[in-house]
This record gives C-alpha cells, structure tokens and sequence, in this order.
C-alpha cells in the first residue's frame, strides 16, 4: 500500500478518484464494517469505511461546518442537539462551538470508529469527547430515537451514504419514514433536523428520495448544498422542521464568537443558491 495509488469510488462503479497513499496507517475489521485510514498526498488523512470516503483533513472542516452550523446558527437559543452517527467526532465538535448547548447526545453505532478517529484523527474532534456537554451513547440510533425523550433543538444524522447496488447497508434503517416520524416526536419548536444527502450532482436522486421520506414527516423541508472536493466536488444536506425554516442569507445571521473556516457569506448564500449544474 505504501506508495501506491488507491481508487475510492465517489459513486459505485460509475465514478472514481485515484489518490497516491503515503502509508495505510489503520485497518480494523469491526463487528459493522471496515475502517481503514491512509495518509496520503493530497488529502492528508483519509478515513473510509468499507472503501468510501467518509472524510479528509483536508475538508472535512467544510462538510461539518455546513451540516452542523447552517441550521445551527438559524436557532435563536438552542439548548440541546443529539447527533446521529459522526463517531469521527466532527459533529460534535461544531456543536461544541456553541456555549449555549447545555447537552449534546451523539449515538454511534460502532464504537471502533470512535476509538480509531480519537487516537489517528484527534484533530476531527479537536477536544469534543471530552467536553463534559457530550454524552456518547454507543448504540442502535432507529431504537433509540424511540426511546429516548428529547427535546432537542437541534438533529443532526452524520450516518454512511446507502448505495443502490449495495444491499443491507448499515445506515438503511435511519433512511425511512419510520425513523424520521421518531425524529420529529423529538424536536423541540422552532427546531431542525439535518441529514447529509450524498452529492447533488451526480446522484441527485438521492436527495429527491430523502426529501420525499421528510416531506412526509415533516412541514417545512429545503436542501443545500456545499463543496466537499473528495465527496466529488459537492455534498448535499437537507434540513426538516416543524415550522422553522434556514436564514435566507448570511446577513441575516449572528456568528459571533463561533470559529468557521469554511462558512462565510459567500459559502452560505451558495449553499442555499440553486446548484449550477
């Protein structure tokens, strides 16, 4: 592996990039999936799991920011988020940004995710696991949204794509009405809940699909968008509430004191600009 060139498909079979590894520095067969993460040229650190991208030190600053803080920074006085999946511990860490947050839930699946991202990708995280606002609850995220209470204010679901050739994927459950009908029991007023929804480009039909599942869970659905080049150039999200829609523009928006290296007005009203393609 070390010096050679990998192909990580950005869509099945129909689209690929070749990147030059360095070294792989991880691999680990856990009970869910494989997670392997390679140093290489291009993209410093890249964690996949089961051969797909999930992110890159490169940016991942932009994928969490815009899964997290476009909807975030839309919620007057936001209490309480949960997090669904990101056992990277990026979600968290946008989360964390907030001194309002008084408790953060993330449930992940698969425990070996967060110990492999915590020790070879700290910088992800950047302190978040151990905030004492974040409670880590390893589990099924479809049985525990029927258990747990709520509310939050916030819903974050940072699970794996589901692909149409790949049968039993292990996000496929978080991807139905039944799931999303839980989700909105939990969310407070004036609330979102935000999902990624795979590239926009090149499978737009994904988002469509997700967007039918909310639209009929939901009141108030939209999507955007932003760009993620190992995700193939963009990654799409889309939000959900019961009332509340996103700020239309930045200028509308309050930022202070939260860190953004990827959002600012120019990568905002893009994400909620139609896609020019």
């Amino acid at each position: 592996m070390p010096g050679q060139y990998l192909n990580i498909p950005i869509r099945s079979d129909r689209l690929s990039q070749t990147v030059f590894v360095k070294s792989r520095v991880f691999l680990r067969r856990s009970r869910f999936q494989s997670i392997e993460i390679f140093d290489t040229e291009a993209y410093g650190k890249v964690l996949t799991l089961d051969g797909h991208i999930q992110l890159t030190e490169l940016d991942e600053h932009a994928y969490h920011e815009a899964l997290v803080q476009v909807p975030l920074l839309s919620i007057a006085e936001p209490k309480a988020a949960l997090v669904v999946g990101g056992g990277d511990g990026g979600a968290i860490r946008e989360l964390c940004k907030h001194a309002n947050l008084a408790h953060i839930d993330m449930v992940e699946i698969d425990a070996a995710v967060i110990e492999a991202c915590s020790t070879l990708l700290p910088g992800v995280s950047d302190g978040a696991f151990e905030d004492k606002r974040v409670k880590v609850h390893v589990a099924d995220a479809f049985a525990f949204v029927k258990k747990t209470d709520g509310p939050y204010d916030l819903i974050v679901v940072d699970s794996t794509d589901t692909y149409e050739n790949e049968k039993g994927a292990l996000s496929e459950q978080l991807f139905t009405s039944e799931f999303f009908a839980d989700c909105r029991r939990l969310l407070a007023p004036g609330g979102f809940l935000v999902t990624q929804a795979d590239n926009p480009v090149f499978c737009p039909y994904s988002m469509a699909a997700i967007l039918s599942l909310l639209k009929g869970c939901f009141p108030r659905t939209g999507r955007y968008h932003a760009v993620i080049p190992s995700f193939g150039g963009f990654s799409g999200f889309v939000w959900a509430g019961n009332g509340a829609v996103l700020r239309a523009k930045w200028s509308e928006i309050d930022a202070t004191g939260v860190s953004l290296s990827y959002l600012n007005e120019a990568t905002y009203n893009f994400a909620l600009a139609p896609l020019p393609f």
